[in-house]
């Protein structure tokens, strides 16, 4: 039997260090860093598997995109 998954997105940005910053718009305070795109989506995974773990309840939000907006 295969277990449910959730599809989620991930913003990521390059901090001024130059680690990946990634966060999870649909999770509260679902947000990880890694050195590599790589290590930072595996972060992210478990991160994601911990913010589900405190909130059994979680209903989904509808992520909808990102926009560029120049000032």
């Amino acid at each position: 039997m295969k277990a449910n998954r959730s599809e989620f997105y991930v913003v990521i940005e390059r901090d001024e260090d130059g680690f990946y910053v990634g966060e999870v718009p649909q999770l509260r305070a679902c947000y990880s860093q890694g050195r590599t795109i790589d290590e930072l989506m595996a972060n992210i995974r478990d991160v994601i598997a911990l913010c589900l773990a405190e909130e059994p309840d979680y209903t989904p939000t509808e992520f909808v995109g990102v926009q560029r907006v120049l000032a």
